[in-house]
C-alpha cells in the first residue's frame, strides 16, 4: 500500500501547476523520465514511488506522449478539467517556441560532423539518464501487487520479445501486457478475499 502523501504535497495553485511542468518540460528533452521522477516523486512530493509508477504505466499506455498523458492526470488529479489544461500548457507552451527556434537554426547546420557528434552524444546520455532512472524505480516492485518476481520475469520476457527477437509491440503489449492484467487482477482479488475475511 503506498505511503501517504504529507499535507500540501500537492501543487500550490493552477500557477504553480503550469510552472512546474514547464520547469520539467525544459529540463526534459531525450531523458524525460528521469527528469519527472526527480522533480514529482523526490523534490516536489506529488506522488509517492510508487504511485509515481503506477501512473507512468497507465500514462506509457495511453495514445500521446508518455510526459504529457502524465501531466493531464496530475493536473486533473488536483484542479480538475481546468487543471489538466493548465499542465497541458505548461508541458506545451515554451518547449514548443524553443522547438521552432531550434529547428530554423538546425536547418542551417544539420550536416556538419560537430553537430552530428553533439547530437549522438546526447542521445548517449539520455539513455544512460533513462537506465539510471529504470533501476532506481526497481524498488517500487517490492510492494507491487504482482510481486517483483513475476514484474522482473515480464520485464525480461517484453525485452527478448521486442529487443532480440524484434516481435511487434502491439502483439508484445497485447500478449505480456494481457497476461500481466490478468495476473494483476488474479492478485488483487486474492487481496480483496484476505482483507474480507478479517
Amino acid at each position: 500500500m503506498p505511503k501517504q502523501l504529507e499535507p500540501g504535497a500537492r501543487p500550490e495553485s493552477l500557477t504553480d501547476l503550469f510552472w512546474s511542468f514547464t520547469k520539467l518540460a525544459l529540463q526534459g528533452f531525450g531523458g524525460v523520465l528521469a527528469v519527472v521522477q526527480r522533480e514529482l516523486v523526490e523534490k516536489k512530493q506529488w506522488l509517492t514511488l510508487e504511485e509515481f509508477v503506477e501512473d507512468w504505466a497507465v500514462a506509457q499506455i495511453l495514445p500521446g506522449p508518455n510526459v504529457v498523458n502524465l501531466s493531464l492526470m496530475i493536473g486533473d488529479r488536483y484542479f480538475g478539467l481546468r487543471g489538466a489544461l493548465v499542465a497541458l500548457a505548461g508541458m506545451l507552451a515554451f518547449p514548443m517556441l524553443i522547438v521552432l527556434a531550434l529547428a530554423a537554426l538546425f536547418a542551417g547546420i544539420s550536416d556538419a560532423p560537430g553537430v552530428q557528434g553533439a547530437l549522438r552524444g546526447m542521445g548517449a546520455v539520455a539513455a544512460g539518464l533513462i537506465t539510471a532512472t529504470g533501476l532506481k524505480l526497481i524498488g517500487a516492485l517490492k510492494k507491487n501487487v504482482m510481486g517483483a518476481p513475476v514484474c522482473s520475469a515480464l520485464g525480461a520476457i517484453t525485452f527478448v520479445a521486442i529487443a532480440l527477437l524484434r516481435l511487434p509491440l502491439a502483439w508484445v503489449l497485447l500478449t505480456v501486457g494481457g497476461l500481466a492484467c490478468a495476473w494483476g487482477y488474479r492478485q488483487l482479488g486474492q487481496v480483496r478475499a484476505r482483507e474480507a475475511e478479517k
